[in-house]
């Protein structure tokens, strides 16, 4: 029950936002993921979508998604996700609101909720958000503290830093980590398409272990580009704020 019900919140927000293209802004990207852990090495592909839609005048529905196949020396394994976010324009350059986000982990459907927030500068998107997260497959929560700096170098090119903060605890101990990372988006000059691409390190003090991954990606957006996604709200949860357990 849980896979069919996040696989279809997922293709909602995949598949359906294209139809929606002349009244949201949104995107849908392929993307491939190289993670290293010591020598543990595993690659994944996923697809991604994200649709923002105007509720009223000041108030957006952002729906974001995604599927993603993993391969590594275990194994293979599918997963899905999918999260609904609610914010509202509180003046005309701060957005603010609220999300709830699942995510298929193993036997285990993971739940999030949380508050966020952006800025809109000239040239610039400053992104913030606070999560809780239920892991009851491990009778764990964890609290997930970030944010994102993007700045627009021209207006086809994009630039961001992120950095995140993990605090989770179970019934086997606490851990702590520290989440950050780099990002470019380029979009081509006269087209929907552009390419990205990033780098993300998570630093687990507690057991001294360091995840890095690198990503590279296709996007195709539709209703506007790059800014236009930021300032629509369409660019949440697919920024780059994430956590030890992937993207918020």
């Amino acid at each position: 029950m849980k896979s069919i019900f996040l696989a279809t919140a997922a293709a909602a927000a995949l598949f359906a936002a294209p139809a929606l293209a002349q009244q949201a802004i949104g995107s849908v990207g392929v993307n491939y993921a190289n993670t290293e852990v010591d020598d543990f090495d595993a690659d994944a592909w996923s697809v991604d979508g994200a649709v923002a839609l105007p509720v009223g005048s000041e108030w957006t529905a952002t729906l974001n998604g995604d599927v993603t196949y993993y391969d590594d020396a275990a194994g293979d394994d599918t997963t899905v996700s999918a999260a609904a976010h609610l914010t509202k324009m509180w003046t005309g350059d701060l957005r603010a609101g609220g999300f709830v986000a699942a995510n298929d982990i193993g036997d285990d459907t993971v739940w999030t909720v949380g508050a966020e927030a952006q800025k809109y500068l000239a040239a610039a998107t400053l992104t913030g958000l606070v999560a809780y997260t239920d892991i009851d497959d491990l009778d764990a929560d964890m609290w997930t503290v970030g944010g994102d700096a993007a700045f627009y170098v021209q207006p086809n090119l994009r630039l961001n830093a992120n950095l995140s903060y993990n605090d989770l605890d179970s019934d086997l101990g606490g851990l702590e980590a520290w989440t950050y990372g780099v990002g470019a988006e380029y979009e081509f000059t006269g087209t929907p398409f552009s390419v990205a691409a990033g780098f993300t390190r998570a630093d687990i003090k507690d057991v001294d272990l360091d995840v890095d991954t690198w990503t590279v990606g296709l996007r195709y957006s539709f209703g506007g580009g790059l800014q236009a996604r930021d300032r629509a709200g369409a660019n949440l949860g697919v920024a780059s704020i994430v956590s030890v357990l992937g993207g918020l």
